[in-house]
């Protein structure tokens, strides 16, 4: 992504410098082809510092509102900024006396371009940020639909049996039957074929002993049957919806979707620590 941002940046830069000297020298035919390129780099150099702006702002913030509210008022700065120094550069070139006046006449004539430029150099930041974002997802999506797979494969071969208290009875479940469990204090709840009973011990033994193939934490409190997945649905926020063959949904948030892909291999897609306060409980 890094490659392909970096090569459209060259490329709009040099296309612009190029067509922009061309234009110079053709409204000016006195003016060779040296200080027109020269007067057309200087012109458009502030530009490169834009986009680098617009790049840093959306790593740090993420295409969202506060990167939207920092670039909006950076622009009340840089607007202006830009259009003195693209006045200053041009009377720098016509071999004009500077004063006050005609700079600040040139850079109000400059200054709609210029605010459509910098709109220009935002959009696009944001259109590859909403790019970038939506490739990452697909790729977590396959990696996720890819690990079901393999947890309905190797579902099969479970013979594990959980005795379950439901009400005054015990009931002896089958591993394979379990969607999902949920700690509760010094207990765990166990759902299974829309059912639901207590086993007393801690989710974390609980996990240490069930084949991680097949269960995977979604929630510091619950643990989920890859194989009874019936859905996956990515939300806005990054976090993903399953919904499982119950029907019951479950809502995986983005630290805990990072370390369910740390935990399927995928660590590049992934880095957040499981525990973050971004976490929201899981029911």
């Amino acid at each position: 992504m890094r490659v392909l941002v970096g090569a459209f940046a060259a490329y709009s830069f040099a296309a612009t410098v190029v067509s922009v000297s061309w234009y110079l020298r053709r409204s000016s035919p006195a003016l060779s082809a040296l200080p027109a390129l020269t007067w057309a780099v200087l012109s458009y150099a502030p530009w490169l510092g834009v986009a680098a702006l617009v790049w840093v702002t959306l790593r740090r913030f993420g295409a969202g509102w506060r990167a939207a509210g920092c670039l909006a008022a950076a622009m009340l700065v840089l607007a202006p900024l830009i259009a003195l120094l693209n006045a200053g550069t041009d009377l720098a070139f016509l071999d004009r006396p500077w004063t006050w006046a005609e700079s600040a006449s040139r850079a109000i004539d400059r200054l709609p371009v210029v605010i459509l430029l910098y709109t220009a150099v935002v959009a696009v930041g944001f259109a590859a940020a909403a790019w970038a974002r939506t490739r990452e997802a697909h790729d977590r999506i396959r990696t996720l639909t890819a690990a079901l797979a393999a947890a309905r494969a190797v579902e099969g071969e479970q013979v594990q049996r959980l005795l379950v208290s439901t009400g005054r009875a015990r009931t002896s479940v089958a591993v394979s039957d379990i969607e999902w469990l949920a700690s509760a204090g010094n207990y765990v709840v166990v759902h299974w074929q829309a059912r639901e009973g207590l086993v007393r011990d801690t989710l974390q033994a609980m996990e240490t002993r069930l084949d991680p193939r097949l269960f995977t934490r979604i929630h510091r409190s619950s643990l989920i049957n890859l194989a009874r997945v019936g859905q996956v649905q990515p939300l806005s926020d990054g976090s993903w919806r399953l919904t499982m063959n119950s029907g019951a949904e479950l809502v995986v948030s983005r630290t805990y979707r990072d370390a369910v892909l740390v935990k399927l291999g995928r660590s590049d897609l992934g880095s957040s620590p499981p525990g973050s306060p971004q976490d929201r409980p899981a029911r």
